[in-house]
């Protein structure tokens, strides 16, 4: 398992800690990709998993970029489209850096 695959196994159950319901992993699509769908009371949660072992860089959450904010709003987009779901939606960031565990609920 790579450390990418760990962190979003491991904001997956911080996640479900917190309430919310699992329901899909990794969904692609040739213009983006979704970490994580789960289902937070009457909200469907586009979560994007943000792993860094390091600060040098400047971190997870500043690893989120507009470009790749935009490739997961057209992946949920169509995910929703696919599913046949007209339900309110929203995108949370899960941000882990160097153990610690950030949930920003409605990033983008």
């Amino acid at each position: 398992m790579t450390p990418g695959q760990q962190a979003e196994t491991l904001a997956q159950r911080y996640l479900e800690q917190q309430g919310l319901t699992f329901v899909e992993r990794n969904v692609r699509y040739p213009f983006g990709e979704i970490d994580l769908v789960m289902r937070h009371q009457k909200y469907w949660v586009f979560v994007e998993v943000k792993y860094r072992s390091a600060n040098q860089f400047g971190g997870a959450l500043q690893a989120l970029s507009k470009a790749q904010i935009g490739r997961i709003r057209k992946a949920a987009s169509h995910y929703l489209q696919i599913q046949r779901l007209d339900v309110p939606c929203r995108f949370d960031v899960v941000a882990m850096d160097e153990g610690q565990i950030q949930w920003l609920v409605d990033a983008f």
